[in-house]
């Protein structure tokens, strides 16, 4: 006689178009996870209500319960595209997101990859497709891998960047910068003063929001011919909308202002500690002389000692500032999988092409 070890399965799964990811239950489940700040609800809320609607892109929303209470246990914010006419899913990314991860905690990922019953579910409901891309993961983890059925795991053309924050300033800087570097940023912040009235502020209200926001748009015009998110309208309102929302627990944003105009303005995630800089731009054409970029950053790590951060997060993107200011690079990773012989064709055209285009463009304004 055949036994199982299992009546009745430990999980349920089920694929959804429509989450409420500003609910008790997500919440609760987002602040339990190793999820990164690009899962916070407000930020899956507006990608899903603001990008995914406009960008072509189909809501593929995986859901895990404990089967015995309903409990939701890890949400996998996915969803379909067109890409080159394969059937492609991926990360709720489109763009904006440095980090991808599943929602639930260390433990759970471990535990549901450990259960084939569960793993072969979530892939049964994500079918059909040509080729699975699940980019932008912070670590090469065999539970992830086992979640989607892959059986590699490979490193990004790009790593992320970060540096640990003291409680001074000026003590982090003699730590993390060269002196050669710290001088010449005190001569280009001398310079900068002589051109009028400097003052730097983390903006909390809604109109100078904008307004700086309107005066990045501007700046990063000038730089970039094509390739900038925020040229497009539906980007910059997103990025706006969770500027000017997200202030009590998601977003922060700096302006530098000479005589009272925005010159350079960042935008920042805050999780657990660490300020993520998401997006920068600044007035190049006018200080091109005062290295105003890398004064802004300056700033900004002085305000997030003072108020207590613990991690300045440069995220993705080989840019050689970030070394400067004493980041250090870990890897980032990608799972392919086909689905199809055409997604077997297309794999191996993605591991050799270049996994993000433009991506300086987010960060040099």
């Amino acid at each position: 006689m055949k036994t199982h070890s299992r009546t009745s399965p430990a999980f349920t799964v089920a694929v959804t178009s429509r989450f409420d990811f500003l609910s008790d239950e997500y919440a609760v489940l987002f602040a339990e996870s190793s999820a990164s700040a690009f899962q916070h609800p407000m930020w899956l809320d507006a990608i899903y209500q603001k990008l995914v609607p406009h960008l072509k892109a189909d809501p593929l929303i995986v859901t895990v319960r404990d089967a015995a209470d309903g409990r939701l246990v890890m949400l996998l914010p996915l969803v379909r595209r067109r890409h080159r006419g394969l059937r492609t899913i991926e990360f709720a990314d489109l763009g904006v997101s440095d980090y991808v991860a599943p929602v639930a905690s260390d433990a759970t990922i471990e535990t549901i990859a450990a259960d084939p019953f569960t793993c072969k579910r979530i892939n049964a409901v994500l079918k059909p497709y040509d080729i699975l891309r699940i980019r932008k993961l912070r670590s090469p983890s065999i539970a992830v891998q086992r979640l989607f059925g892959a059986t590699s795991c490979s490193e990004m053309s790009m790593g992320a960047y970060a540096v640990p924050l003291g409680s001074d300033f000026a003590t982090w800087r003699s730590d993390h910068m060269l002196a050669s570097y710290r001088k010449e940023l005190d001569k280009k912040s001398r310079q900068l003063h002589r051109k009028g009235q400097v003052t730097f502020e983390r903006l909390t209200d809604v109109t100078m929001i904008k307004a700086t926001f309107q005066k990045m748009q501007e700046y990063r015009r000038q730089r970039f011919d094509t390739g900038d998110l925020l040229q497009d309208h539906i980007y910059f309102d997103f990025y706006l909308d969770i500027a000017t929302h997200g202030q009590a627990s998601l977003s922060r944003v700096y302006s530098v202002l000479m005589d009272g105009v925005p010159i350079a303005g960042a935008m920042g995630l805050l999780h657990k500690g660490s300020l993520l800089i998401i997006l920068t731009g600044f007035d190049h054409d006018s200080y091109k002389s005062q290295s105003l970029g890398s004064l802004l950053f300056e700033m900004v790590a002085n305000h997030a000692i003072s108020v207590g951060d613990r991690e300045l997060d440069f995220t993705i993107g080989d840019e050689p500032y970030k070394v400067q200011f004493g980041a250090q690079k870990s890897l980032i990773y990608q799972i392919l999988r086909s689905g199809s012989i055409s997604g077997v064709v297309a794999g191996v055209a993605v591991q050799r092409a270049s996994w993000i285009k433009g991506i300086a463009h987010r960060f040099a304004g």
